[in-house]
């Protein structure tokens, strides 16, 4: 968190997905709730991503990954922050994830996925809760 309390959240859209209307749709959500959002862009691949969470001292990544590389990029990056020491961040993501990939992510260390018409209000409740409690 920031010096005035606010959470940091970085969001980004890894790989080749060229869809980023739910990044940015997250991203103001996030930041009209008071959180602080650094959105990196488009293509980003899991170095950048978690080179740019450890540079700007985030409390969360959110990826949103609509491409079908879920089972690829989520767990490179949770591996990459577990090797920057990035253990009190909370990955989170969206996009379209079988259920049945759900859990396979969670293993590998994403602590919550939102799919299509996920509450907004949901989203911002989890990431407050959930960094609250880290802190």
């Amino acid at each position: 968190m920031t010096k005035n309390g606010k959470i940091r959240v970085l969001v980004a859209k890894p790989g080749l997905d060229g869809h980023d209307r739910g990044a940015k749709v997250i991203a103001c959500t996030l930041r009209d709730a008071g959180m602080e959002v650094i959105y990196t862009g488009l293509h980003q691949t899991p170095e950048m991503i978690v080179e740019a969470a450890v540079q700007e001292d985030v409390d969360v990544i959110g990826l949103s990954v609509l491409s079908g590389a879920h089972l690829t990029i989520f767990p490179r990056v949770a591996a990459l922050m577990k090797k920057k020491g990035l253990k009190k961040v909370l990955l989170v993501g969206g996009g379209i994830i079988p259920d049945e990939d759900v859990k396979k992510l969670q293993k590998k260390g994403v602590a919550r996925l939102f799919g299509p018409g996920s509450s907004l209000q949901e989203i911002v409740e989890y990431i407050r809760k959930k960094v609250r409690k880290s802190k």
